[in-house]
């Protein structure tokens, strides 16, 4: 008996070593496997303590501050290789070299991911899709599919032009009844002085307006408020959305939704809202040709409705969290470098509002708050690099070398590109070593082109490329790299409706900051999840208590889609300061 007991113990010993022996050869294995390059000239890899799938796992955990701090923790390297199953993601953290994906637009394109995008995130039918794949990409003179007539709609109405400036004037002046409407009900009801969550304040005005302007008075939000919040869960679980697997399983709330928005929204076009009659203003221009273009390309109804949530997004979300962020530092607790900044911007603004010589009411005039408030401006810019984390994708169509520093650089057919806007807004040798710094003034341009500015600016005379070029200045007026500032994107895919959404963020800032004081709730009752985001709401809440209005962390460990939002809330005291500046104000 002891012999087969000591021949079993010596089996099962020998079956345990060689079963540790192959896994530990494996993973060797597997882990020099990830260090082949499959070009002598492919970027550098960087390898994951588990190959091949630690890095996907790493971005699914920490979401985009995985990425992001791989590329501050390897500075000697402007663009490195992360190996995944079956592919490659070439990461890029240079500004010059993001520039050169963004020429490379031939071979290195975005488009051709759109309707896997779209099937995950709107949930779009294999019909659907199949139509969205025709003559995707296409060159001059090759026949035109549903994406690029799309394209060339949206550019002709948001590009620089007579077309933005009508728009923009419609988008705003709605947003300003909204704020109206609040401010005399908090006058009449509440002696003017209200508890809110920041936040979510700014997101109704944005949300209710936005849908209004775009959709018409009967708009799926307006006849149905509830809504606003499916919209939330919505846009809160569009990572796990674009994972792809069971979303009714694994993003829940995000998946309900979705579908009461595209249900809601399927029938607003199958009553025929969104065209004008019967007194009803029906939906805006843009919004009623989409509509026309998908069902020409044999979309169905159901599909385009599906569609529309994706232009709602396009127009709430990051012109909500941007405004969130400009008016929460402007009322926040002066820092020793900025102790003026409210009084500093109020005092520029004031330009802008001009008085009706018979009315009394005042006119906001959109050309003045561009030209005569660069201190708004700089914070704008500095509110979008600090809190936008933004990936720009592309897919490599075939083989392409970019030239660059210690290039040039081999990226392989069917890798993904992502030019990591994180990285880049927080590199301190871009940016100075006050890059982790929030600094209001940074983007302040020299005085003398300031002054150039003011003396010659008119609405139709946008040029995105010179925007492009102007936009970061920096420190001590430093010029930084064009391709540096990536909040609005680059390239092929720069953001359509920036000059939209900047126009309507300035506006609404320049609204609330005149016409309201805003200071820190006695009790933020703010509910909170996880340690970290426990602790930080405690130390709010003390400070609150002091009567210190404090900005806390952006939220980056999510999937950075758009504008990143704060960790916890902000619950503040809204009060009426002055309602010249709300009331029956005239947008021009």
């Amino acid at each position: 008996m002891p012999a087969i007991i000591d021949a079993l113990t010596d089996t099962v010993s020998y079956t345990y070593v060689t079963a540790l022996v192959v896994a530990v050869a494996s993973y060797v294995l597997f882990y020099r496997w990830q260090l082949v390059k499959t070009h002598p000239d492919e970027p550098p890899i960087i390898p994951s303590a588990i190959p091949f799938v630690g890095h996907p796992l790493g971005m699914v955990l920490q979401g985009g501050r995985y990425v992001k701090n791989l590329g501050l923790c390897n500075p000697d390297k402007p663009i490195f290789t992360l190996p995944v199953p079956g592919s490659r993601m070439y990461i890029v953290t240079d500004p010059s070299l993001a520039a050169a994906v963004q020429r490379a637009s031939k071979t290195l394109s975005f488009t051709p991911l759109v309707p896997d995008i779209t099937r995950r995130v709107l949930g779009l039918d294999d019909e659907t899709v199949a139509v969205v794949r025709q003559h995707i990409d296409p060159e001059p003179g090759e026949p035109r599919g549903f994406l690029a007539d799309i394209h060339d709609l949206v550019y002709s109405y948001l590009g620089p032009g007579e077309a933005l400036h009508e728009l923009s004037l419609g988008a705003i002046q709605e947003l300003a009844r909204r704020v109206e409407d609040y401010a005399e009900r908090v006058q009449k009801e509440r002696k003017g002085v209200e508890t809110v969550d920041l936040l979510q304040w700014i997101r109704h005005f944005v949300a209710v307006a936005t849908a209004n302007f775009l959709y018409g008075d009967e708009n799926p939000l307006a006849l149905h408020p509830e809504l606003e919040s499916s919209f939330w869960d919505f846009d809160h679980g569009l990572g796990s959305l674009l994972m792809g697997v069971l979303p009714s399983l694994t993003a829940p709330k995000a998946y309900r939704g979705r579908e009461a928005l595209a249900a809601a929204f399927e029938e607003y076009l199958s009553k025929g809202r969104h065209l004008p009659g019967n007194g009803r203003k029906g939906a805006s221009v843009i919004v009623q040709k989409r509509v026309t273009i998908a069902l020409q390309h044999g979309w169905t109804l159901q599909a385009a409705a599906r569609s529309e949530l994706s232009f709602l997004f396009a127009g709430i979300v990051n012109t909500a969290t941007t405004t969130f962020w400009m008016v929460l530092h402007l009322f926040a607790s002066p820092t020793s470098s900025t102790p003026n900044l409210l009084s500093t911007i109020r005092s520029e603004l004031s330009t802008s509002f001009t008085p009706d010589p018979h009315t009394g009411t005042l006119t906001l005039s959109l050309d003045s708050l561009k030209a005569s408030s660069p201190t708004l401006q700089s914070l704008l810019r500095e509110c979008l690099r600090q809190n936008s984390d933004t990936y720009s994708t592309r897919l490599v169509k075939s083989p392409t070398t970019l030239s660059g520093p210690s290039g040039p650089y081999h990226l392989a057919a069917d890798a993904i590109v992502q030019i990591s806007g994180g990285t880049i807004h927080a590199d301190p040798r871009i940016w100075g070593p006050d890059s982790a710094v929030f600094n209001p003034l940074r983007f302040l341009p020299p005085r003398r082109s300031r002054q150039k500015k003011h003396h010659h600016h008119h609405h139709g005379d946008d040029d995105p490329a010179k925007e492009e070029e102007e936009a970061p200045h920096g420190n001590n007026n430093k010029n930084i790299h064009p391709a540096a500032f990536r909040a609005f994107g680059g390239g092929k895919t720069l953001c359509p409706g920036r000059h939209f959404a900047t126009a309507s963020i300035q506006a609404l800032v320049a609204m609330l900051v005149m016409g309201f004081d805003i200071t820190a709730a006695a009790d933020n009752d703010a509910d909170s999840d996880g340690d970290e985001e426990e602790e930080g709401q405690k130390q709010q809440q003390q400070q609150n208590q002091k009567g210190e209005l404090q900005v806390p962390g952006k939220e980056d460990g999510v999937l950075p889609v758009h504008v990143l939002e704060p960790k916890g809330r902000v619950v503040v005291m809204v009060r009426v300061r002055d309602l010249r500046f709300i009331a029956k104000v005239r947008v021009v």
